[in-house]
């Protein structure tokens, strides 16, 4: 336990703004959780709508000298980043399960999956191109150029508290572009250790601002609003999402939008049902299905459906729940009661309409927000959870018949993030791949999310890609200059 506190003490908890560390207005502070046992950890600093228009006066103060480094300096500061994270990543992965309940060895896995995304942006930075080009009358010239976009506003979600921050602060310090991030009340220790981090790493003052708070809302409207912010992304639910649409329409924002997620999960007959199972396993319990990727709708062809279930069932009802600081344990709890008890929710909703138990859905007495890895079979179209995400251990296993079947219930909802795909058929993977209606397709894998890959949906998923090549493009205006020869 004392390893525990010394991690927990060793952490800033103060608002970082303009290079400094200072106390919320009037002192206020917020409690963060260990949602395994339900106790606070730590109190953190509470910002009110004063404290984040001095962060961003700090970002817009700091715009123009940032803007004006070197690509290469900006890029190695990505790259001490990088290095510092792989360094103590025992450190950091040990803060992130505190606060978020997942267990260690998944921690380390998001601090690596983190510390990647300021590698591949550190490379990114000096291949900001541009172009020339003759005009078709070949009377004059054009150049266009690419400029950062300026003062960026980035929220981030609880279940990923470090990959989501490195996966926008990335790009935005590649591009030459200052920030205010503020990560989710629930899990704000990792973003401030961050900060930390990249300070170390020698990013200047006031290029990154750190803004916790208890009211995201009242913090954020007015930043949003603001004229000198150009640049809004948000990591999160799709309603939250629509909201920050609108109020980013005022000043016409440049957004991006990571939102909900209903992911279908479709294993055809000709699958290999080992390799399935384990990427029903990947999809559906990475981060215990707290994850906007995870696979939603287990829908498998009726000839293999039974073998397909056994098998899932009894890779389910074997993982070891508990503390994720425990030895052996495979799934942490859930993040908040809240949380739990929606789970809990879908699921009896899910029985009540005719859903079979094969493993789990009892929820154990004690502390923490613990709930048991579930797998539910003949679940009904009208069930809650074919509908909504449910950010849990829950599998539900429905039947198909034909290609076309499948290809309809995958795209049957508002949701477009991504989709998983089963089956040995090259022509079939290709047909349904194209008819997908989503932004991403794990092919005969369970894991789609990869720094050098653009992340993002369609529909209502969300607007715009993160990492890969053109996740740089995000925090980028082109700028194109009309040349007269004469």
């Amino acid at each position: 336990m004392s390893r525990e506190q010394d991690v927990v003490q060793a952490c800033p908890t103060d608002l970082y703004v303009g290079g400094k560390w200072r106390a919320a207005e009037g002192g206020k502070t917020l409690a963060v959780e260990d949602p395994s046992t339900g106790t606070t950890l730590v109190q953190v600093a509470d910002a009110s709508p004063a404290d984040g228009l001095k962060a961003l006066d700090a970002a817009v103060a700091a715009q123009a000298d940032w803007a004006a480094t070197a690509p290469r300096e900006r890029g190695e500061i990505l790259r001490r980043t990088y290095e510092l994270m792989t360094e103590r990543a025992d450190e950091l992965a040990l803060l992130m399960t505190l606060e978020m309940g997942k267990p260690v060895a998944e921690s380390k896995g998001e601090i690596a999956y983190a510390a990647e995304f300021f590698r591949w942006f550190a490379e990114e930075a000096v291949r900001i191109d541009g172009g020339y080009q003759v005009a078709p009358n070949g009377q004059g010239r054009f150049l266009v150029m690419r400029q950062p976009v300026g003062p960026c506003l980035l929220i981030t979600p609880w279940n990923f508290p470090a990959a989501m921050g490195a996966r926008k602060i990335g790009p935005a310090v590649a591009a030459g572009c200052t920030m205010v991030i503020k990560p989710a009340a629930q899990t704000p220790l990792s973003m401030l250790k961050l900060a930390e981090l990249m300070t170390e790493a020698g990013l200047p003052a006031g290029v990154l601002n750190v803004i916790t708070t208890s009211d995201s809302g009242g913090v954020m409207e007015p930043l949003i609003r603001d004229p000198r912010a150009r640049k809004l992304s948000f990591t999160g639910s799709t309603p939250v999402g629509q909201k920050l649409l609108e109020q980013a329409s005022e000043q016409v924002l440049r957004t991006s939008m990571e939102l909900g997620g209903n992911a279908p999960f479709l294993v055809f007959a000709d699958a290999d049902l080992d390799k399935a199972v384990e990427g029903a396993m990947l999809a559906k319990m990475r981060n215990g299905g707290e994850a906007c990727t995870a696979a939603n709708r287990i829908y498998v062809q009726e000839p293999v459906l039974e073998a397909f279930a056994t098998k899932l069932t009894e890779r389910m009802a074997k993982l070891k729940v508990g503390r994720g600081t425990e030895d052996g344990v495979d799934v942490g709890p859930l993040i908040d009661a809240k949380q739990r008890a929606k789970v809990k929710e879908l699921v009896d909703d899910a029985v009540e309409q005719g859903a079979r138990v094969l493993t789990g859905a009892e929820v154990a007495e004690g502390k923490g927000y613990f709930y048991p890895p579930t797998v539910l079979t003949d679940v009904p179209k009208s069930a809650r959870l074919q509908k909504e995400e449910i950010f849990g251990p829950v599998a539900p296993l429905t039947a198909f018949e034909t290609e076309d079947e499948a290809v309809a219930m995958a795209n049957d909802t508002e949701f477009g993030l991504v989709s998983y795909l089963f089956t040995s058929d090259l022509g079939r993977a290709l047909r349904v791949s194209e008819k997908l209606e989503t932004g991403m397709i794990g092919l005969n894998q369970g894991i789609v999310s990869n720094p050098a890959a653009p992340f993002g949906g369609v529909k209502q998923s969300g607007l715009g890609r993160e990492g890969g090549s053109v996740g740089i493009d995000e925090y980028l205006e082109v700028k194109y200059v009309a040349v007269n020869l004469g």
